[in-house]
């Protein structure tokens, strides 16, 4: 009975963990669709694989552009979030040119490693904006 009591805690805290998780993309379909470009383009970059990126820079500029544009969900229409979107399009353009003027692979990853950081600030900070 013990271990049944401990396997439903267990289940209540990942099916919670997991909701929270996807409020914020749901909530903001936008955003999802940049994760899903940044997730495929990110990881393979941190494993010394630079195609994907150099691909997909301009979708991923666009998707950051997108971003600002779209309609942002009133809880995470604040400044901390609109400024940090900014920096995102901002950072995503810079990326872009970086990419289409051939730089080299370590300015690139040094490039995709701060987008990267930026988009998990906008998600870091829509999860206290739900709080």
């Amino acid at each position: 009975m013990k271990q049944f009591k401990l396997f439903l805690v267990l289940a209540f805290i990942v099916a919670t963990s997991s909701v929270s998780a996807q409020t914020t993309f749901d909530k903001w379909p936008t955003i999802k669709d940049l994760h899903e470009v940044m997730s495929e383009t990110f990881h393979p970059a941190e494993e010394g694989n630079l195609a994907p990126i150099k691909a997909r820079s301009e979708e991923m500029m666009n998707k950051a552009a997108q971003l600002l544009k779209s309609e942002i969900p009133l809880e995470f229409k604040t400044d901390a979030i609109l400024a940090s979107a900014e920096r995102l399009q901002l950072k995503s353009k810079a990326l872009h040119k970086l990419v289409k003027s051939n730089g080299s692979d370590a300015e690139i990853l040094k490039s995709i490693t701060d987008l990267h950081d930026t988009f998990h600030e906008i998600v870091g900070l829509c999860s206290a904006a739900k709080k």
